[in-house]
Parts: C-alpha cells; structure tokens; sequence
C-alpha cells in the first residue's frame, strides 16, 4: 500500500516534516518515505490510500493499562467518599475484579481495544487481575488482542490479598502463558509477570514469583509506591520503603516495570536507575485518586528509564499527554516544567523503548524504513506554521485525539474514516452493557 498526499511527521532523532509526502507499506514495514511525486512515479501500480492533506504520525502507544476496569465506568460504589488510596483499592477495585467471569474479561479486553483503536492506540502493556477468573484469563484476553489487529504484553497480577491458592494461581498463569509464547511467539503478543503491589505480597509470594520469572528470562509488571500506604506498608513489614523492598527481593531489573513510582526518595531514584528498571507514569490516574505526581524530571536527570501509561483510565494517549504537560506545571508551580517536547519522549521515544522488551524485533514510534507501519492519520489543520520542531506544541495545544482518522497497525488498516473495521464495535458495546448491568448486581448483592 502508497499512503500518498500526507504531511509526513516522522518523529525520531531526526525528526523531519514532508509536505505532500508518501509512505510505502511492504510486509508489515515501512519500505519508503518520501515525497507523493517522487514515490507514485516509482510505484504507479501500488495500492493507493489518499491522506488528503492530513497529517500522518506514528501510532500510539501505551505503557501501562488495565483492560479489566473497562466495567468501572460509571459504577459508584456506595458510602461516602473515600478518603485514602487504600480506601479506593478496598471499596472499588477489590470488589469489582472479584466479580469478573471469563466473559467479563474477554468484553472488558475488547471495549479497551476497541477504545485504542479509535485513539490510534496500537501497543498496549496490560496487567490484568480476575480472582475469581484466573486460569485462562490471559489466554481470553490474547484472543482478543489478535482479533482487533492491535499488539499487547499481557500480565497476570499475582497478590496475596486473595489467599496463597489464588497467589499460587496467579503464579502459575503467568508461567502457562509465558511458556506457551515461548513455544509459539505470536507478532502481537508479548508476556511478562504481573504482581500487584508490595502493599499485598508477602516475602515468601515475592521470592516465589522472583525465582519463576528468573526461570523464564522474564520481566516484572508491577505498582510500585502509588499511594504513601505502600511506603508505609513495606516499612512496618521490612523496615525498607517499597521499592526499595522490591531492589532487595530481586524484582527490579532493565526488564521490569514499576507503575507509578509517586512517592520514591532520592535512595530509590538511584536504585531504578541503578537497576535501570521501568517506571511508567499515569497522570490522569494519579489526579483522580489524589495520590500525588511522581518527580519524574528528577527521575530523568538520574538516568531512570520513565515511560507513559494510562492505568486502565482511557486508551487516548494524547489526553494523557495533555495531563503530564499541565499536571507537573500546577504541581511544581512552575510554568517550565515538562515541557511538550520531553512529553513527546515519553509518549513515543520512551515507550517505543519500553516495549522492545516485548518485541525485539519490532521498531515503533517513529516513521522510518525498515519500522513498523503503525502509523495514524489525523485531520489537522494548523492555523499557525507547523514544523518538525514546534509538533509537540502543536499536539498539546491543536488537537484532539478525535481528528484521528485511520489507525494502520503493522500495515493492516484497522480504522479508516473513523469506522472501525476489525471489531464490530455495536456488537462489543450492547453486550458490555449487559455484562457490567450483571457485574454490577453481583457486587451490590455481596456488600
């Protein structure tokens, strides 16, 4: 396929702006970029998708989600507020996941993918937790993941708040799927070993999912010092704050990734980077359940490796970008801070990075020969001059993730002119309708 009539934004280290540019699409890869002139009179009988102006950008991606909160929205869980992040863990979270069946999981999955989809959203690193679901659950959520042409990490969250039997079953999912990747790697999945968070592992649970990921060669995914009650937690259990508890029990490393990383000291910063371990920061989550923002310039400057996630909140990257570019403004008072260029490294440079943990083989985040074709089009139209330079103001300042268009995932178009055409996205909807109405009366019925 010749994506032709394109103002080309190729990011990278170089990053150029071609107007009127084209990009060739050959076995899932970039093959060409260059001007339409140039690359239709090289390639006269190629399939043609006319971008007609529009701006084409690689494809988002995202660090950190949740596919299985999809049936939160709107649920209210009754009393008063909460007042601590425990109490929205206790009261929301732990009671919803608890509820969850195979099929729960299965259209959670899929209102998230189709959700990416739409906001040009093409990789995704998911941490799942079912308690009452566990075995499967990854296979369930792989399924869909293939099936929506978008590419996922897939994680099962192994906790102790739910007993050693369902400790030891998260354990073992993950080990099944990890192995079962091993055995037959798939382009669109990845794995790696989910944990929740050193405020619900024990000693003995975190040296048992060590020592199994170790086995495999693999990473860990898992919270770290999200909310002051895990530092508090990990320093009555070990007398170590949290993260510095996860360093002792062997659980960072250059393929982990610590989610959050909001209340970290100056010891910690050093030891992620020391470990150069993951962090990945959620902005808009950590707004809403008013934990605090993570020092991640400080983390930057140390030499922690900082990429952006969600936390499950939405698959629109670009609102999350939008609140990392304000959010640290108002936290640290002052108007320098993050800036939409460092925004820019987080959201494609550094989760590009990220997810090469996953697949090796795979180069993301930028157009470029030989990259993937992920790739976005979005209508556009700057009413101030655009240059490869000023792009990222242009981002946080210009557009909705609504202008997207059409997202192209490893060269298969999976939403053209805003319609979806892998999933059937009515079907996904009314059914999740009905499944979260049940869901919800399953919970209501418990308290």
């Amino acid at each position: 396929m010749l994506i032709t009539h394109a103002k080309v934004a190729t990011l990278g280290e170089a990053p150029r702006l071609i107007e009127d540019g084209a990009i060739l699409i050959r076995d899932q890869h970039i093959a060409a970029i260059d001007t339409t002139s140039t690359l239709a009179t090289a390639h006269p009988e190629e399939e043609r998708l006319d971008a007609q102006g529009q701006l084409a950008l690689p494809a988002l991606l995202c660090g950190h989600t949740h596919f299985y909160g999809a049936f939160a929205r709107g649920w209210a869980y009754p009393g008063s507020a909460a007042t601590r992040f425990v109490d929205i863990l206790e009261r929301l979270w732990w009671r919803l996941d608890k509820h969850l069946t195979l099929e729960d999981v299965r259209y959670s999955a899929l209102v998230c993918l189709a959700d990416a989809i739409r906001h040009g959203t093409t990789t995704l690193i998911d941490h799942h937790a079912s308690p009452n679901a566990i075995d499967g659950s990854l296979d369930v959520i792989a399924e869909t993941v293939v099936q929506s042409g978008l590419r996922a990490g897939l994680s099962y969250e192994v906790t102790d708040r739910d007993g050693p039997d369902r400790a030891q079953a998260g354990i073992a999912e993950n080990i099944r799927f990890l192995q079962r990747l091993q055995r037959a790697p798939h382009p669109q999945l990845g794995a790696t070993f989910g944990m929740h968070a050193s405020l619900t592992l024990s000693d003995a649970t975190l040296s048992r999912v060590v020592a199994a990921a170790d086995s495999l060669g693999a990473g860990c995914h898992i919270h770290g010092a999200e909310g002051i009650e895990d530092v508090e937690d990990s320093l009555a259990k070990s007398g170590m704050r949290a993260v510095t508890r996860l360093g002792a029990a062997g659980v960072l490393g250059p393929n982990t990734i610590v989610a959050h990383a909001v209340h970290v000291d100056d010891q910690e910063i050093a030891l992620l980077a020391e470990t150069d371990t993951w962090v990945t920061h959620q902005p808009r989550s950590n707004m809403n359940n008013a934990v605090g923002f993570a020092r991640i310039e400080d983390m930057l400057k140390h030499g922690v490796k900082v990429a952006l996630g969600n936390d499950g909140f939405s698959n629109n990257m670009v609102a999350e970008m939008k609140a990392a570019y304000l959010g640290h403004k108002l936290v640290q008072r002052d108007p320098r801070s993050m800036p939409a260029d460092l925004v820019f490294q987080l959201a494609y440079t550094a989760n590009a990075n990220l997810v090469t943990s996953f697949w090796p083989q795979q180069q993301l985040g930028e157009l470029t020969t030989d990259a993937m074709a992920d790739i976005i089009l979005v209508d556009y139209k700057p009413t101030t001059p655009l240059t490869a330079a000023n792009l990222p103001w242009h981002i946080i300042f210009g557009y909705e993730a609504s202008a997207i268009t059409t997202t192209i995932s490893a060269g298969q178009i999976l939403m053209r002119d805003r319609r979806i055409l892998t999933l059937d996205e009515n079907h996904i909807n009314a059914r999740a309708r009905d499944l979260a109405r049940l869901l919800w009366k399953r919970i209501s019925a418990s308290t």
